[in-house]
């Protein structure tokens, strides 16, 4: 499964050398799985009044570029494993052709008490 999205860096996002912080290519791969799953048929606030809700258990960037205000980067975003535990993404981040970055992340599940849960079959690809 993949899926890309592409956003305006804005001025806010930036430090003061002008480049985009760090932190704020975190913020893009939340953003990037969300709207993964919104085009895939499913809203993360339908899977919250379920009792379904997903965790960051890692998270990882490596930064080849810097990005700046005004660039509009585009985030492809690929499941690079699905379980019944946990998935698995990978990111890939582009201005027009020029990688700018890349990270990864884990994903697990939890219940409304913060117990771990098996990951909803609507959520694991079809085999």
């Amino acid at each position: 499964m993949q899926n890309t999205i592409e956003l305006d860096v804005r001025y806010y996002e930036t430090d003061g050398q002008g480049v985009v912080h760090h932190a704020n290519y975190f913020k893009y791969f939340e953003l990037a799985r969300v709207e993964m799953l919104k085009a895939a048929g499913h809203d993360y606030a339908d899977l919250e009044r379920d009792g379904v809700f997903l965790v960051v258990h890692s998270v990882g960037a490596k930064f080849m570029r810097p990005a700046r205000f005004g660039d509009k980067l585009r985030i492809v975003t690929t499941v690079d494993k699905a379980t019944p535990a946990r998935i698995e993404h990978r990111y890939d981040v582009f201005i027009d052709s020029m990688k700018v970055a890349e990270g990864q992340s884990v994903i697990a599940c939890i219940d409304r008490e913060g117990n771990i849960r098996r990951m909803p079959d609507i959520l694991l690809p079809d085999e």
